[in-house]
């Protein structure tokens, strides 16, 4: 069994940083890739960052400028850390883990909230 552990949310005043962490464990054949997704009430998830097995990572728009993603490889965790951050980033974070046989598999994790206010 697959489980998916963050952290690192909370509530921030506008401009702060946060750093959220997810580390994956259990019955994984292989990472492809792991990331983040965010949602907020009202509206559909959508991809904040993702990062590939080989190092490559992709961004949302709202998050190039701002949001940088890392990996620990070893500790099969990754983070995202969050700077200048804005109301509109307020949301549910979820961690995502693809992995499996040919990277079949996908795992989310339960979220985590993440509040931008002043």
């Amino acid at each position: 069994q697959v489980q998916l552990v963050e952290s690192g949310g909370g509530s921030v005043q506008p401009g702060g940083s946060l750093r959220l962490s997810c580390v994956a464990s259990g019955r994984l054949f292989g990472i492809d890739a792991m990331g983040w997704y965010r949602q907020a009430p009202g509206n559909q998830r959508e991809l904040v960052a993702r990062i590939a097995a080989d190092g490559t990572p992709t961004y949302a728009d709202v998050a190039k400028g701002r949001f940088t993603i890392s990996s620990d490889k070893p500790k099969n965790t990754v983070y995202l850390q969050m700077n200048s951050l804005k109301a509109d980033d307020t949301a549910f974070y979820y961690c995502y883990v693809r992995g499996g046989p040919m990277g079949a598999n996908e795992y989310w994790g339960p979220g985590i909230e993440v509040t931008v206010s002043s």
